[in-house]
């Protein structure tokens, strides 16, 4: 077994905690999965009852990932373990930046996601137990522009989510520097 450049300047842990893991990838899948519903539904006409149902999967895992961001979040600032940058420079300066746009992205997206609900007035269930209160009233003239926000948020980050990817990619195949590894869970 070889010694990535990053484990040889790091004598701790070369690896996220569970916890981390689990919450980078269960948000990845959310997020690709709340991109997908939305662009199929968009195909199919409007009031039928499979757009309905996209819809409303759409509105729980929307709530699911409420919870995940903000999960997340919390274990990020208190719990979850620390690790060294995996670049210096330019290119560690791009990581950071990419990665607090995808945060501020994300919690972007989740207002607007409750904020466009409310606007078109409309009930917010998830999953049929319970239902989200309307917090604030939103004019209902508001909501295509939201809605327009809403989208125009959800391609960024999937784009930004892309670039993120093919980054960490770019370190485990040309760079070798066990970038990617530290996000895998350790055997």
């Amino acid at each position: 077994m070889t010694t990535s450049p990053l484990q040889a300047n790091y004598p701790g842990p070369s690896h996220y905690d569970r916890m981390t893991i689990a919450l980078h990838w269960l948000t990845a899948i959310l997020v690709v999965g709340l991109f997908a519903l939305a662009e199929i539904w968009s195909f199919l006409p409007r009031g039928t009852p499979t757009r309905r149902l996209l819809q409303s999967l759409h509105i729980s895992f929307g709530l699911l990932f409420t919870a995940v961001f903000v999960l997340r979040v919390v274990w990020r600032s208190t719990g979850g373990r620390r690790l060294p940058p995996a670049a210096t420079g330019l290119m560690g300066l791009a990581s950071t930046g990419v990665h607090g746009l995808l945060y501020l992205l994300m919690a972007a997206q989740i207002v607007l996601g409750f904020l466009f609900r409310w606007a078109q007035g409309e009930p917010f269930a998830f999953f049929g137990l319970f239902d989200v209160p309307r917090w604030i009233a939103i004019d209902r003239e508001q909501r295509h522009f939201i809605g327009g926000l809403h989208d125009t948020v959800a391609w960024t980050i999937i784009a930004l989510a892309l670039v993120h990817a093919l980054a960490a990619l770019v370190h485990h195949y040309a760079l070798h520097d066990g970038v990617l590894r530290r996000m895998l869970r350790s055997r």
